[in-house]
């Protein structure tokens, strides 16, 4: 039998060279992000730079339903926590929720290599619990790439928030998430993440206790990478040997960089399966 070809670590996580014009992307996000974030700071529906940290890209930007306010959601951008996005590029994936009563909650946060992945773990703790701190109700939480690692690593009972907040999540959606870090460890980018065994394990959602009854679906385009494939359904297939509810879908015709705009609209079924309506 012939041997196995080693895999190409850079190539299964390099996204955009294989999307059509595909880094054209960000600033389309940051052209509709603005547009919204316009939008909203005329209405007075927008709350920027919360600080939840002490470092500069601790802050975190909240915005306000136009009726009853039903719940707080939050969306943890991507980045492969390394790539110098913030929370102003992602600011109109807040439309969909709004537009259902949750207020939304963006947050920035500091990268590698000033940090470690674990640190960035404990900044989404503090975010999101700041955020909290702003909005009663239930907690939806999602996270696109890097940022569905983060989210999925607050379902795990290792997760930084307390028990008071953890009480009050409904819903949690990795979307394009790495469940398993350790592969990471073989590619170019970890010059920067500087990942050794022992933090790609801790860090791994996949290999960690999810919390009992979390509600989990891990969220997918079809169209994505080999790799993002397998660690989505890598997530629903561990965590589904626990005492909790996880699925995961792979929505047709999506790629990576598009599979975040069902946010956007109301009635997408990413927007309704967050919100769980």
């Amino acid at each position: 039998m012939p041997a196995t070809a080693p895999i190409d670590w850079d190539d299964a996580y390099s996204n955009f060279a294989y999307i059509p014009n595909g880094f054209e992307y960000p600033a389309k996000w940051l052209a509709e992000a603005a547009a919204f974030r316009a939008e909203m700071h005329e209405e007075g529906l927008l709350k920027t730079d919360l600080e939840y940290g002490q470092h500069s890209r601790n802050r975190l930007d909240l915005f306000m339903p136009r009726g009853d306010l039903r719940g707080l959601a939050v969306f943890v951008h991507g980045g492969y926590w390394m790539e110098d996005f913030d929370k102003s590029a992602w600011s109109h994936l807040a439309r969909g929720a709004i537009a259902h009563g949750f207020a939304v909650a963006i947050p920035s946060y500091a990268l590698c290599p000033q940090v470690r992945v674990s640190d960035i773990t404990v900044q989404v703790g503090l975010a999101i619990t700041r955020a909290a701190s702003e909005v009663a109700g239930p907690i939806h939480l999602a996270g696109h790439s890097a940022g569905g690692h983060l989210v999925a690593r607050m379902a795990t009972v290792t997760s930084p928030l307390n028990q008071a907040i953890r009480h009050r999540i409904r819903k949690i959606v990795p979307i394009s998430a790495i469940a398993d870090m350790r592969p990471l460890m073989k590619t170019e980018m970890n010059a920067t993440l500087h990942l050794d065994a022992v933090e790609a394990r801790l860090e791994s959602p996949a290999l960690l206790e999810p919390q009992e009854n979390i509600d989990v679906t891990a969220w997918v385009g079809a169209g994505e990478r080999p790799e993002f494939l397998r660690q989505t359904a890598l997530l629903a297939n561990i965590w589904s040997g626990f005492d909790c509810r996880v699925d995961a879908v792979e929505e047709a015709g999506k790629h990576h960089a598009d599979v975040i705009e069902g946010l956007v609209d109301p009635d997408h079924q990413l927007t309704r399966t967050l919100l769980c309506l």
